[in-house]
């Protein structure tokens, strides 16, 4: 097989069988060893003939040049100079140069072949339709619009926007930019070109409905209404400034227009604009009946083709040979089918609608940037405006007049106003006078006459002279010249002549003007070969949007003394070049073109200057991207460019028609069109992979009208179709490109039903290479679909496509199939998905690893190892959660191999955290909040759950919290016992110090063992029974040491008036107090566990323990303050009638002393208990207790004496102390039931009657001492 290229091709032929090479294409141009491979049958020579008329000829023949360069490389094996090697490598340089060029014309010439049975697809379609039922395309992201989405979002989260939001909604953006959008995977998902603006918004819309969930209810706010709040906020942040408005509207995935097909095509094989509207018109594709009779010409070709290879019996070769007789019957049917097509196609109008349509310019647009149709350029919108001056010098040759007469000259434009000059003598007409005009015809008539002052009574008018009219253009002379005046009948002044200079300014919108001849051939404008004056215009029309200035271009042929162009045609869709003289019309000596599809209109000027000055304005106004070049001074024909420079096969001129006659007149059924709709589906799916929606591979609808209308008018086979359709798109996949999977399944179902012989519409005929295609291509989708498999997570990111990886998994079963029946075993589709997430868990781990720049250095500090395993269990937690989250669902039929994927994935990070923990330093916790941050994610998780890498994690961690659990019990009972030994017990908080430091190191040490959430049971209620127990007996000692220090300060306590409770006491009372309530929280077991009568015994005894000391400590302290009172009445006691110090005491009048240090006694220690002791109850408790035991104490000393009367002094103390005892506890807030218990009413009613006999028997009072109420009591 030659290559093209090769010096061993002669006449640029090649091998035929090209086209049948496995070798898989890359998604690119076509390649050039196929240019000229697009023919078959009818032997060797007819099969060389066809393709030298599909390629260019070449004067230099190849076959040479070896000679050639071997005749310079030889010659008596002297040396070669500098000189000459240079000049062989100049030359072999320009050979490889024109190998190129040819093979590209060679390339050009096969895609203008295609193009021309596309056109006929495309005029006349009687096969297909546009499909309305496709998905609609999204427009895809790309690399700038990423770019620009990052950074608002960023500007967004730096506060540089006006958008308002509150903290919840900035931590979903943060979430979203450092995950997403800043996500690498989301930079190559963009490369692939399969990622759009709604797969944006679905992720971020996902992601806060997340939130959203977890957040609590607000009354009046439903979270529905937050949800499309975010959404709103979020939409305006993506937005940016942008205006939508502004944004150009593709229409490639709407139903295209004939016109729009054919600029699509034109773009896809590399057609140039002129090379379309000359095949257009060549072809004839306006005409309805002319492509009706190509059908049937088509048809009939096909079926001679038939007839001939039934005959020769040049079958291809099948599986099976029973399927020629199969074969021919297909061939006949197909045929049969598209004629049954063609009759039943409704007879329409024939001919297009020509009518020229004023369309916005096309200057630097694509097809698909196409302006909406408006309406028809009417004369009435071509207005100009010209500014003519018109200067008058002087007359020459007046002789009739005497010199003194007086002459004056008039001008005038018709249609406008008469001006004057100064009047002259006639031996000196000169002026030098200008007048100024304005005028809309493009002609206009410029009259001048010259007038002498009549002497006659009777004359009304002056006389004429002279006169001379002209009609100036813009073109015309600007400087002074002498026109001859046309004189009245039986003037004298036979060369009369008049000097004036007329200068027509060029309006703006007027690009040239001049005179042409012109015709138009289909007859639409300028239908005579005449010489006509015409004006190019630029006509504005309205813009679409402000902003934008619009505007179409008009050749306008003009009339005398006329306003409105007699005959005009829009530029829009010419094409202008030049071309060689026609025969047949006279008039004009150079020539040029303007073509369109459906028109040609011939232009002719008089002068080569003038014919550039044309075409150069003409190309400027039609846009066209084709820049034709004048011909050569010594050559009649047009040649464009040099040698160097591709040229085009066909020409705009129409005497060079031999290109354009080859092209439409080869006969279709000739070509091999397998090969040929090979290279349009190729550039097709090239064309629509760079365009701008994310198309995952699908055709539009357009193209898919195109290629079912090719497919079934020229007999492509569907199977072939399918397998170039998968071959092409594996290529893009295989490159990073993102690929839907549904339409491989699409195409590799319907090739394999074929091969397999298992079609719908029955058996069919299955051809040797297309099964050897057909294997070779599942071999290969085999590998591809594994590679994405186990690329899952670059090759779908965060489970985009939608629905994509499901669909790879799905057609990944269906090509484990051995036939179209027989399903794939689970087991074989387990297993190929076990590897392939095996292979899966380490490539991502690497990634990983990369991504997190972690690398094992031996020489680390072991803190800094430590953090980067921190910081690499996070990111693979967030891996497992990403898998979980965004592609779960199209493994839930594999959630056990997905399970063992997260294991094998665990296992590597497992090599490095036991290697990171080992150089740890013994007794170091800092490994905690590792095992707390894995230990979180894996117990949460149903499949990890005591998994295998989750039972390494405890077997690792259970030595290290026993060993911190017996470290802490032994800190704290140290701390015990060194803390009480030099306690102050100076109150801090609800205790002393080191009550506080124990519940607090208590508490801290069951919150860390409950927030490891030890997954396993038995060891976790191991762990919670040890630390309740250890906090009970930690309380134990403390309510002991409380105990006894309170014993001792009780012990040392003065008995006197002067007692006051100390601060170091109601500290006491206070860790007892916090002490109970710590006792519940740290002592018992959670609700739920099952309580063993041990552990109940056990608790109680703490409770037990508690309350004997608080009653203990109670009755101490009330103890001593009813042992004040005992010291009061003692010293009452010596006043008691009958003894020897009661009548010697009774001369030394004391005073109320001793009540008044009682009661201060009573209220300082009643004040100093209610603001120190932090319970209420208790010291309600102890004041119950107090005035109790204070008032049994009274009634009992009163009891002693009941024989006996009260001294006076004794009845004025205890009135004193009792009352205001009593009023005191009552204002504390001891109840009524307390205050006059039995004891308080027998000693009132024992002092009430003391008082009355005192009273009676000394006759006065007690100084204002009483037992009856009243305010008057001193305080």
């Amino acid at each position: 097989m030659l290559d093209p290229s090769s010096s061993e091709d002669t006449g640029g032929e090649s091998d035929l069988e090209v086209f049948q090479e496995d070798e898989t294409p890359k998604p690119s141009s076509v390649n050039s060893s196929t240019t000229s491979n697009v023919v078959s049958g009818g032997g060797r020579q007819q099969q060389q003939q066809r393709q030298k008329r599909l390629r260019p000829e070449n004067n230099n023949n190849t076959t040479s040049k070896p000679s050639s360069n071997k005749a310079q490389s030889g010659g008596g094996g002297g040396s070669h100079s500098p000189k000459n090697n240079s000049a062989a490598a100049a030359a072999k340089a320009e050979d490889e140069e024109m190998k190129r060029l040819q093979r590209e014309e060679a390339e050009h010439k096969v895609n203008l072949q295609i193009y021309v049975l596309v056109m006929r697809c495309i005029a006349y379609p009687f096969n297909a339709k546009q499909p309305t039922d496709m998905a609609r395309r999204q427009q895809k992201v790309n690399k700038q619009q990423l770019q620009a989405v990052t950074g608002r979002f960023g500007a967004f989260l730096n506060g540089e926007t006006q958008i308002v939001a509150d903290e919840a909604f900035c931590n979903a953006v943060r979430s979203y930019y450092e995950g997403f959008l800043k996500s690498e995977r989301v930079s190559r998902m963009v490369k692939g070109g399969g990622c759009t603006a709604r797969d944006f918004r679905d992720l971020f819309k996902k992601d806060i409905e997340r939130r959203v969930r977890s957040l609590p209810e607000i009354d009046g706010l439903s979270k529905e209404t937050v949800l499309s709040s975010w959404l709103a906020k979020y939409d305006a942040i993506y937005r940016g400034e942008e205006d939508l408005r502004r944004q150009p509207q593709s229409v490639s995935e709407l139903i295209l227009s004939k016109e729009q097909l054919y600029q699509m095509f034109q773009q896809i094989l590399g057609i140039k604009k002129f090379e379309h509207q000359l095949l257009y018109n060549a072809c004839q594709l306006d005409n309805v009946d002319e492509q009706a009779a190509q059908i049937r010409r088509e048809l009939d070709g096909r079926l001679q083709l038939a007839e001939r290879v039934a005959k020769e019996s040049r079958y291809p070769q099948f599986v099976s040979p029973d399927m020629e007789a199969m074969y021919m019957e297909e061939l006949r049917s197909s045929v049969n089918m598209l004629m049954s097509n063609l009759e039943s196609l409704p007879v329409s109008k024939g001919g297009t609608d020509f009518k020229q349509r004023l369309k916005r310019s096309t200057m630097n647009n694509s097809f698909l940037d196409m302006g909406d149709e408006v309406d028809l350029l009417s004369k009435s919108d071509v207005v100009l405006s010209f500014t003519l001056e018109i200067v008058i010098m002087e007359v020459q040759g007046l002789k009739s007049l005497a010199p003194n007469r007086i002459v004056y000259c008039t001008m005038e434009v018709e249609g406008g106003e008469k001006l004057q000059t100064d009047q002259a003598e006639a031996s000196r007409p000169q002026w030098g006078t200008q007048g100024d005009f304005t005028t809309t015809h493009a002609l206009p008539c410029v009259k001048v006459k010259l007038f002498t002052e009549s002497t006659g009574v009777l004359a009304l008018e002056d006389k004429e002279l002279g006169r001379v009219v002209l009609n100036p253009t813009t073109n015309g002379p600007k400087q002074n010249e002498l026109h001859r005046m046309v004189i009245p009948k039986n003037s004298q002044d036979s060369e009369l002549k008049i000097k004036l200079a007329v200068k027509m300014d060029k309006p703006t919108n007027m690009k040239h003007g001049g005179y042409l001849y012109a015709v138009g051939q289909r007859g639409t404008v300028w239908k005579r070969w005449k010489r006509r004056y015409f004006v190019l215009v630029q006509v504005p029309v309205v813009p679409r949007w402000p902003e934008v200035s619009q505007y179409t271009f008009a050749m306008c042929s003009y009339l005398a003394k006329k306003s409105e162009p007699h005959e005009l045609m829009q530029l829009e869709g010419y094409t202008v070049d030049y071309c060689d003289p026609q025969p047949g019309l006279q008039g004009g000596r150079v020539f040029f073109n303007a073509v369109k599809e459906g028109d040609l209109v011939m232009f002719a000027s008089d002068d080569e200057h003038d014919r550039v000055l044309w075409v150069q304005a003409m190309c400027r106004a039609t846009g066209q991207s084709y820049k034709p070049v004048p011909p050569s001074q010594n050559k009649t024909n047009n040649c464009r460019g040099g040698g160097h420079n591709p040229m085009s096969p066909i020409s705009l001129d129409p005497s060079q028609r031999q290109g354009v006659e080859e092209l439409i007149s080869a006969a279709p059924c000739q070509f091999d069109h397998a090969a040929l709709f090979s290279m349009v589906q190729k550039n097709t799916l090239l064309h629509r992979m760079n365009d701008s929606f994310s198309c995952l591979g699908w055709f539009s609808p357009g193209q898919v009208f195109v290629m079912d209308e090719y497919c079934a008018r020229y007999g492509v086979r569907a199977c072939h179709r399918h397998l170039s359709y998968l071959r092409d798109l594996m290529d893009y996949a295989e490159d990073s490109a993102l690929v839907d999977p549904t339409l491989l399944h699409y195409s590799y179902a319907f090739c394999a039903s074929h091969v397999h012989g298992n079609k719908l519409d029955g058996m069919g005929t299955v051809t040797v290479e297309e099964k050897e295609q057909f294997h070779q291509i599942r071999s290969r989708l085999m590998v591809l679909l594994e590679n994405q498999i186990t690329r899952f997570r670059y090759c779908f990111p965060f489970g985009r496509p939608d629905g994509a990886l499901r669909a790879t998994l799905s057609l990944q079963e269906r090509v484990l199939m051995k036939d179209i029946t027989t399903p794939v075993h689970v087991d074989e589709m387990k297993t190929l998905v076990k590897r392939c997430l095996e292979k899966a868990a380490r490539i991502n781990y690497t990634e990983l690893t990369q991504y997190a720049q972690i690398v094992v250095d031996e020489q680390a500090p072991p803190e800094k190892r430590l953090e980067d395993m921190m910081r690499l269990g996070e990111l693979c937690i967030e891996v497992l959660q990403q898998n979980d989250e965004h592609h779960s669902e199209a493994f839930s039929w594999w959630e056990i191999q997905m399970g063992e994927h997260a294991e094998t994935f665990l296992s590597l990070y497992r090599a490095d955290m036991d290697e990171a923990l080992q150089v740890q330093p013994a007794d170091s916790w800092d490994s905690f909040p590792l095992f707390q941050l894995l230990n979180n994610f894996l117990r949460t998780d149903p499949q990890l759950c005591n998994g295998t890498f989750h039972k390494h994690l405890q077997e690792l961690f259970v030595p290290l919290v026993v060993r911190y659990i017996d470290l802490m019990e032994s800190s704290i009972a140290q701390s015990i016992h060194r803390g009480f030994e030099q306690e102050t017990w100076q109150s801090v908080s609800n205790g002393s110090a080191t009550s506080e430091d124990l519940f607090w190191k208590l508490d801290a040490l069951q919150m860390f063992v409950m927030d490891l959430h030890w997954p396993e049971p038995e060891f976790a209620k191991h762990l919670e029974q040890r630390l309740k127990l250890m906090a009970s007996d930690m309380m134990e000692a403390c309510v002991k040491r409380t105990k006894s220090a309170f014993d001792a300060k009780m012990q040392k306590a003065s008995k006197s008036t002067e007692f006051r409770v100390s601060l170091s006491m109601c500290t006491m009372f206070n860790v007892l107090m916090d002490a109970r309530t710590q006792c519940s929280k740290l002592c018992v077991l959670d609700a739920g566990q099952e309580i063993e009568n041990q552990w109940q015994q056990y608790h109680s005894k703490i409770d037990e323990l508690i309350d004997v000391a608080f009653k203990d400590m109670m009755k101490s302290l009330v103890s001593k303050l009813v042992g004040v009172l005992d010291g009061l009445l003692s010293k009452l006691s010596r006043y008691d009638e009958g003894t020897l110090f009661s009548s010697i005491l009774s001369f030394t009048k004391p005073g109320m002393d001793l009540a008044d240090s009682y009661i201060t006694f009573i209220r300082q220690n009643q004040d100093i208990l209610r603001d120190r002791v932090n319970d209420e109850v208790y010291t309600e408790k102890v004041f119950d207790q107090w005035y109790t035991s204070t008032m049994k104490a009274v009634c009992l000393w009163l009891t002693d004496r009941m024989d006996l009367q009260l001294h006076m002094y004794q009845l004025k103390i205890l009135i004193k102390v009792v009352k205001k005892t009593y009023r005191d506890f009552r204002l504390q807030g001891v109840l009524d039931g307390v205050l006059n218990n039995q004891s308080y009413e027998t000693v009132y009613n024992r002092l009430s009657v003391e008082e009355a006999t005192a009273a009676v028997r000394t006759g006065q009072s007690l100084q204002g001492v009483t037992m009856r109420d009243s305010d008057e009591d001193e305080d």
